[in-house]
């Protein structure tokens, strides 16, 4: 199936907020602390993760580790559980889980695998849950490029880029500036 075919099949599709996802997410990362490694960290990240915005039903699920070689033996773990490799490479590897023939099932998650220092996705949901009128801005960017770029992710994704750097840099310089601080003390 060619990309073209496969956006067809699985548009971007945004709706409100569920309050269902935070659940959604604890219940997929129940399932995956039964088969990974117990020192991996998991964090729910994307726009589901940023309270009362519109989002596409998509749980993204950021599994941290602190070990390279840890990503293939996780990678390999997932495959045998049926997530389907989405990509890989420069340390990071993605999963979905929930794309079928038909199109979306029920529930739907990508997983990223990273190091835990390739974590920018958190700094952004936190920044955007710490302040509303951000996650405001955002919601109205990405309901605003939605229907232009239904069947195109990767130029939605590029759409998004300098709004999610520019909070994503902020949150991290905040995060620094406060580690610098309490070790001062």
């Amino acid at each position: 199936m060619s990309l073209e075919e496969l956006w067809q099949l699985f548009p971007i599709i945004l709706t409100e907020h569920d309050p269902r996802w935070e659940g959604q997410y604890f219940d997929e990362v129940e399932s995956l602390k039964s088969v990974l490694p117990q020192d991996v960290r998991f964090y729910h990240i994307g726009s589901t993760a940023i309270n009362g915005i519109w989002a596409k039903p998509i749980i993204d699920i950021l599994v941290a580790v602190d070990d390279k070689d840890d990503i293939g033996q996780i990678a390999n773990i997932l495959k045998e559980r049926g997530y389907l490799l989405m990509s890989q490479g420069n340390g990071r590897v993605s999963f979905n889980k929930g794309y079928t023939q038909g199109g979306f099932a029920d529930k739907v998650f990508h997983l990223h695998i990273r190091l835990s220092n390739d974590i920018d996705e958190v700094y952004f949901r936190d920044y955007l849950n710490g302040h509303p009128e951000a996650a405001k801005e955002y919601e109205a960017l990405k309901l605003r490029l939605w229907k232009e770029f239904e069947h195109d992710r990767d130029a939605y994704t590029v759409a998004k880029t300098e709004f999610v750097e520019k909070y994503t840099q902020l949150q991290r310089e905040t995060v620094m500036k406060k580690r610098t601080e309490e070790s001062k003390r």
